[in-house]
């Protein structure tokens, strides 16, 4: 694959995009699951008032934005219909909005994304980065929110059969960059976009520990960038116990605790996690260690940040 130019970017990474409140640590994005089949929580938080309850106890614990989802993205996971996706996330996005949260839809439809924006929803998430629904870009850019460009190569059904890289950390940031173009030349803003590698689409455990030891590498495309790993499989895999067995997803969060602070070291805008408190910390106490870094030694581990694309640009 040809490599692109590194974009330009007006924002730095760690940065908040135009939109959303600006910190001085990196984001907690606490998930908020509206479905039935999450592999993460096996739909504890499937009924609309339940899915609030555990919305307004992540921003009590410390939550910078409430990412409110109504369809599983597991591996192997089939679509629901666009009526029961909206059915569901409609009334958390609303009440949480109302609530004062900043909240992100996490969906890959343009017609769910207009309505949560409408009921309330300032980012849209999107783990197809604009391209399961030929729609989404346009709509975004017409709606003036943060968007997620997610990493992706395809459906959740069969995207295990896309893991193939010869140098993954090179081909994502490649294809990221191509993206990047995509959408601002459909029209949205380059001071809204924040981008995904997609840990765990079309990505092998293997994939999944390169990227995240190449975060650098993916700041610096310039955009501010989110890090997803929360008790995904990858880690269940890494922590077996003496019998084999793999850990539970729950089981996964004090690894997922040691990734926000690895990602808040590198120059990560936000982490998304399930288990909002022991993140918080992290992302706080790396704040405190990166204001307090030697001037000299700040400057030879902060990311650089080129700048954005303009809006006429196109994939090349």
């Amino acid at each position: 694959m040809r490599a692109h130019p590194v974009p330009d970017a007006a924002v730095t990474p760690r940065r908040a995009p135009l939109g959303l409140p600006a910190l001085d640590r990196t984001a907690v994005m606490g998930v908020v699951n509206v479905t039935p089949d999450s592999f993460s929580d096996g739909g504890r938080w499937f009924d609309a008032d339940t899915a609030i309850a555990h919305g307004r106890a992540l921003a009590a614990q410390g939550a910078d934005i409430l990412d409110v989802g109504g369809e599983s993205t597991r591996p192997g996971a089939e679509r629901v219909p666009e009526d029961e996706e909206l059915r569901r996330v409609l009334p958390v996005v609303r009440q949480l909005a109302a609530d004062g949260a900043v909240v992100s839809v996490d969906t890959m439809r343009a017609r769910v994304a207009e309505e949560a924006v409408r009921a309330g929803a300032r980012v849209v998430n999107d783990v197809s980065g604009g391209l399961a629904d030929p729609d989404m870009v346009q709509a975004v850019a017409a709606l003036e929110v943060p968007f997620v460009v997610m990493h992706w190569r395809g459906w959740s059904a069969d995207m295990y059969r896309r893991a193939v890289y010869s140098d993954v950390v090179a081909e994502v940031a490649d294809e990221l960059r191509e993206r990047i173009h995509a959408v601002v030349g459909q029209g949205l803003a380059p001071e809204r976009l924040i981008v995904d590698p997609g840990l765990g689409f079309a990505k092998t455990p293997e994939h999944n520990w390169a990227l995240l030891a190449a975060l650098p590498e993916l700041t610096a495309l310039g955009v501010p960038l989110l890090v997803a790993a929360s008790r995904k499989g990858f880690l269940g895999r890494l922590l077996t116990d003496d019998e084999g067995e793999r850990r539970s997803p729950e089981g996964r969060d004090a690894a997922t605790h040691a990734l926000t602070a690895l990602a808040a070291r590198d120059g990560a805008w936000a982490v998304r996690v399930h288990d909002v408190p022991a993140s918080a910390d992290a992302v706080r106490v790396m704040a405190a260690v990166h204001t307090h870094a030697r001037p000299e030694r700040a400057a030879s581990t902060t990311p650089s940040a080129p700048s954005t694309p303009t809006r006429t640009g196109a994939a090349e």
